[in-house]
């Protein structure tokens, strides 16, 4: 497994990560593991739309304007 060190990191982020561990029962370390996990598998995974636009592609039909989904996070402060 590799490591990695993050210098420089401003206090309010410092303060707000170890807040949010300690909501979450967790250590600070295993807190920047669940984020970043999470914010890469959201990227790994193709929405549906795209995978719409790829099948169109794919028995030559019509292309689709893909725009991103929203995440629930902005989803929220639109409602």
């Amino acid at each position: 497994m590799g490591s990695l060190n993050v210098r420089n990191l401003p206090e309010a982020t410092h303060q707000a990560l170890r807040i949010q561990a300690a909501r979450n029962n967790r250590s600070m370390e295993a807190e920047v593991r669940v984020i970043l996990d999470a914010a890469l598998r959201q990227r790994d995974v193709p929405g549906l739309g795209s995978m719409l636009a790829a099948i169109g592609r794919d028995f030559h039909g019509v292309d689709l304007e893909i725009s991103r989904d929203r995440t629930p996070a902005e989803a929220a402060t639109f409602e």
